[in-house]
């Protein structure tokens, strides 16, 4: 990351701290993290609400002051920095809404700030996300200069039908560019695309997918799309106007993805994201690794320790409700609650049985105060559903990720 300075603002933690009442629940004298630790930083604005978003993300119409908004951004960083001072970042991420939406001049600011309150280590991965409607070269070029190394473009789909059902406003053909641009640009890049959508049939599928592969340079996020409450599709589906594929499809359809994915050398690391290897996204690592991470920005989620004890935190969700929040207080928190030992081992196991890597059952027993009973473990072997790696990590199976959640909560009993 390039190494400006002149931000005062950020050098100085800012005074205020939330109320970190610390009930006495994870009394343990060993260390509960793992030396990870990133930045979220969460850019709520879109163009258009897509049917199947539940982000938080808004359609803002009319003038807008970003110079002060980046500025509470700056506020809520030195927020969290008096809470966690001197801790190496390894990765940041900024997620949306629709990051690029923001200007270089804003994008770098924020790393500036970030870099002036804490080392960021030698070669962190800075990603930034994209639609490719709000991409060009110029753009490509700001963020790169300002310190963004790997963009991650909401591509969603490569045939013209699918895209405009699922609200997109880029064309395949923009989609196609915005790709290679960012593939000139940038030394490392990512798409997204959904799949087991409404009328999807496999060999359809098929075909989009082979030509994903061979347009990827190392990664790919390949999401089945699922139903959210509070969506435009969840209405329609309850309405009946949107029939989705059913189990037994939706098993093929994964199947099929990690048969051409893995034929290619881009197996699944994590259940919806494949890569070459070394090209996994170092941040989303960070998340299902169960490190700690500072959420930043309106609706943001962190999970980051303070004496040993893991908080749970989340900002105001709507835009200027937590620009004035910060303003007032220091940050937009209205989220900062304790985990017990059970809820974090609930969460490490819920996000790193996504991975291929597996879990560590030692650190389970660390975070939750407990292992995992030998039989239901048995059991779950018998049934082909995980299996024990040779350094004592477990993981799920081909055969158990479509049934992870029973997986989980047998594991967790």
């Amino acid at each position: 990351m390039p190494g400006r300075r002149g931000i005062p603002a950020c050098r100085t933690a800012h005074a205020l701290l939330p109320n970190w009442s610390r009930p006495v629940v994870n009394s343990g004298a060993q260390e509960r993290g793992n030396g990870l630790f990133g930045v979220y930083v969460h850019w709520p604005f879109c163009a258009a609400k897509c049917p199947y978003c539940d982000f938080n993300s808004h359609v803002h119409r009319g003038a807008f002051d970003e110079d002060a908004f980046v500025a509470a951004y700056k506020k809520e960083l030195g927020y969290f920095a008096a809470l966690k001072p001197g801790e190496t970042v390894r990765s940041i991420f900024f997620g949306g809404g629709t990051p690029s939406l923001m200007s270089p001049a804003a994008v770098g600011e924020i790393l500036d700030c970030i870099a002036a309150l804490w080392p960021v280590a030698e070669g962190a991965e800075i990603t930034l996300e994209a639609n490719p409607t709000s991409v060009e070269a110029d753009r490509f070029r700001g963020y790169r200069a300002a310190g963004v190394n790997r963009v991650s473009l909401g591509v969603q789909s490569l045939r013209p039908e699918p895209l405009a059902a699922l609200g997109r406003l880029h064309s395949v053909d923009e989609a196609k560019a915005a790709v290679a641009l960012a593939q000139s640009i940038f030394d490392r890049s990512s798409f997204d695309l959904i799949y087991a959508r409404p009328h999807q049939t496999l060999a359809e599928w098929h075909g989009e997918l082979e030509e994903a592969i061979a347009m990827a340079a190392g990664h790919l996020s390949l999401y089945q799309l699922t139903i959210e409450q509070g969506t435009r599709y969840y209405d329609l589906q309850q309405a009946g106007k949107l029939i989705m594929p059913d189990e037994d499809l939706s098993a093929d359809f994964y199947e099929l993805t990690q048969e051409l994915c893995g034929a290619a050398g881009m197996p699944a690391y994590e259940i919806s994201n494949h890569a070459l290897p070394g090209d996994e996204s170092q941040h989303n690592l960070l998340y299902w690794r169960y490190g700690e991470y500072a959420g930043i920005g309106p609706g943001a989620h962190g999970r980051i320790l303070v004496d040993n004890e893991r908080f749970a935190t989340a900002t105001e969700k709507m835009p200027f409700d937590w620009q004035k929040r910060v303003t007032e207080t220091g940050s937009g928190l209205v989220t900062n609650d304790v985990l017990t030992w059970e809820e974090e081992g609930d969460e490490y196991l819920v996000m790193g049985l996504r991975l291929r890597e597996g879990i560590d059952p030692k650190r389970y027993a660390l975070l939750s105060g407990r292992k995992f009973d030998p039989s239901r473990t048995q059991d779950l072997i018998g049934y082909g559903f995980i299996e024990v790696l040779e350094n004592g990590n477990i993981r799920v199976t081909e055969r158990g990720f479509p049934v992870l959640d029973a997986v989980v909560a047998d594991l967790a009993a």
